[in-house]
């Protein structure tokens, strides 16, 4: 079965689990804190590849270190450490996050711009954008790239809007040499 394969059916058994325990949200945010602390450290990715630590030692430890997550949660990263499938966490949590932000409306929206947005302008963007794409409310990641000179370019899913200076001046170099 091939990796994004497996990570789907995880991914889909806890987004069910979540749905009916009503706790969507709190398992997407518990599971994007795990993906971020796990991708951020190689020793602890390392450590729990490590076959000198024990099995129940690693369950052990995923108690102590993601305690505070939901049980649905913890128990599906034992699970992932007693099939030896903890590498396909990162895969998992974004099968997740897209199967739960699906369900509620939601579209990922990665915005960028010459400096960061403020929540005011993120408000405006996520209702101006989110007709756009057939969805309620978008969540937006904010990347700053001062090249663009001014404006926008927003990309939700495989479209892109583009109105930064940047775009406009190739354009307009496009038309004036072509």
């Amino acid at each position: 079965m091939s990796k994004s394969a497996v990570a789907k059916r995880y991914a889909i058994a806890l987004f069910e689990l979540a749905r009916e325990n009503d706790t969507l949200t709190t398992t997407r945010d518990d599971l994007t804190e795990i993906k971020a602390a796990w991708k951020q450290d190689a020793d602890v990715q390392a450590l729990f590849a490590s076959p000198k630590l024990s099995l129940d030692k690693k369950k052990e430890l995923i108690r102590t270190v993601f305690g505070s997550a939901s049980p649905a949660v913890v128990n599906t990263i034992q699970l992932l450490v007693e099939k030896k499938r903890l590498h396909e966490l990162p895969a998992i949590v974004d099968e997740f996050s897209a199967l739960s932000n699906n369900a509620q409306g939601i579209a990922e929206a990665t915005v960028y711009s010459t400096r960061a947005l403020t929540d005011e302008e993120r408000a405006h963007i996520s209702s101006a954008f989110a007709q756009e794409v057939g969805k309620g409310s978008l969540n937006i990641h904010n990347v700053v790239d001062p090249s663009l000179i001014g404006g926008l370019r927003i990309q939700i899913g495989n479209r892109i809007y583009d109105n930064t200076l940047r775009s406009k001046l190739d354009r307009l170099k496009r038309n004036l040499i072509g």
